[in-house]
């Protein structure tokens, strides 16, 4: 099976073994054995929901060190719109931009113009009779991962534009190209609020290279960020933004869906609402809406789980920097559209192959069945797993075995005392 790379990971020494984790992958992605959680690197799709409920912080994402800026001489910050709920209603969007600079970079690039582009593009794109709907958006990458293992009928729904950070990533190094910078010496970082963007920054969906070359979290920042900021004058804001409120508004959730003005469209946000619209979905049930808008995070990317700001906070704190920015859309008008369009494809990741073999994967299969049946079906998770199909499943392919289940084992124990 294809193997990539995943930024969430898992730190075993602060492991408890717990079962929180189990309890709320929304794609069973962890058990635990022996103790500890292990990842089945084939079903996460680097939500970060483990990172958000392990009270033991013994899940992580991988990100890039803030001091990898300095393997570039040129450095371009690509800050994500999420950035601006962050900080407090004094801390405008200029003295953000302008605190980038401070702590090292060469120049800024908003994340929020390409997020207007992208949206000139999909109005476009929703104007094709020949689409089929609802159409999906393809912004969030763990959403694109959750369609590819659970929802494979619903990848060809994907609006299959490149996402706001590739984008960006683009227009910034040929602005810095046509300012007369070597190539070779520019740096592209985005600056993060999830781990989702870090794997889809090292192993993308929509290029077959990604044009960043580092990824930031936001959290990682926000201090020096912050300490820069605080030495600048405050009447010092100059017009550094560029984007107008309809790119600034993409942080939250809503931001993306509401700026296409036009159409019936739906704003969901957090992996299970998330899954609960795509079920429904797949039995035809939303056939009068044009536009989906899903994020894994709650409140979108101002929840995800590499930001420094309670997400309701940072929700408001956002909603007043949209208000300072120049009403609706202030990038130019779109060029040749295709430049926009993915070039690879999309493909749907079986990740319940049992067997290469057809007809061993449907004895494997039988087995499931009948193992399922023998257990209790309460989906506990006291045997690791995070529910009896699952461990059948985990039994069937070798990693587990039937007395995982206390049950079972109380069972094998009164049967050998009765002995």
């Amino acid at each position: 099976m294809e193997q990539y790379f995943h930024s969430v990971t898992l730190d075993k020494d602060k492991c408890r073994g717990c079962t929180n984790c189990i309890k709320h992958c929304p794609t069973q992605a962890i058990r635990v054995r022996n103790g500890k959680a292990v990842i089945i690197k084939e079903r996460c799709i680097d939500c970060g929901e483990c990172i958000r409920i392990c009270p033991y912080h013994a899940k992580k994402a991988v990100t890039d060190p803030f001091d990898s800026i300095n393997d570039f001489e040129y450095r371009i910050a690509m800050p994500a719109p999420s950035l601006y709920g962050q900080f407090g209603p004094a801390y405008t969007r200029e003295r953000i931009l302008k605190g980038l600079l401070g702590i090292g970079f060469d120049h800024v690039f908003e994340v929020a113009r390409a997020a207007e582009i992208v949206t000139m593009a999909t109005s476009k794109y929703l104007k094709n009779p020949d689409i089929k709907k609802p159409v999906i958006s393809s912004a969030c990458p763990a959403i694109v991962r959750l369609i590819q293992i659970r929802f494979p009928s619903l990848i060809d729904r994907f609006l299959k534009i490149k996402s706001p950070m590739e984008i960006a990533a683009v227009l910034a190094r040929n602005e810095a190209i046509e300012k007369g910078i070597p190539p070779e010496k520019i740096g592209v970082f985005f600056i993060s609020p999830c781990a989702a963007k870090v794997t889809s920054v090292k192993a993308p969906y929509e290029n077959l290279k990604s044009e960043v070359d580092r990824v930031l979290a936001i959290k990682d920042i926000y201090v020096p960020l912050l300490e820069q900021m605080k030495k600048q004058k405050t009447a010092d804001d100059a017009k550094f933004g560029i984007s107008g409120s309809v790119g600034v508004s993409w942080a939250g959730t809503g931001g993306e869906s509401s700026a296409l003005k036009e159409g019936r469209y739906i704003a969901v946000h957090g992996i299970k609402n998330v899954i609960s619209i795509f079920e429904e979905t797949v039995k035809d049930g939303f056939e009068d809406i044009d536009f989906i808008e899903a994020l894994a995070c709650p409140e979108g990317c101002l929840g995800g789980p590499l930001v420094a700001e309670n997400p309701f906070v940072a929700k408001t704190n956002l909603r007043i920097e949209a208000e300072r920015a120049p009403s609706g859309i202030r990038q130019a008008p779109l060029g040749d559209d295709k430049q926009y369009i993915w070039e690879s494809t999309v493909e749907y990741r079986p990740i319940l192959k049992l067997d290469d073999d057809m007809f061993k994967a449907m004895e494997k299969m039988q087995k499931m069945d009948e193992i399922s049946e023998e257990l209790p079906g309460l989906d506990c998770g006291a045997c690791g797993a995070p529910s009896c199909r699952a461990l059948a499943e985990d039994i069937v392919r070798g990693n587990a075995q039937l007395t995982d289940c206390i049950f079972k084992l109380r069972e094998k124990v009164d049967e050998l005392e009765s002995k």
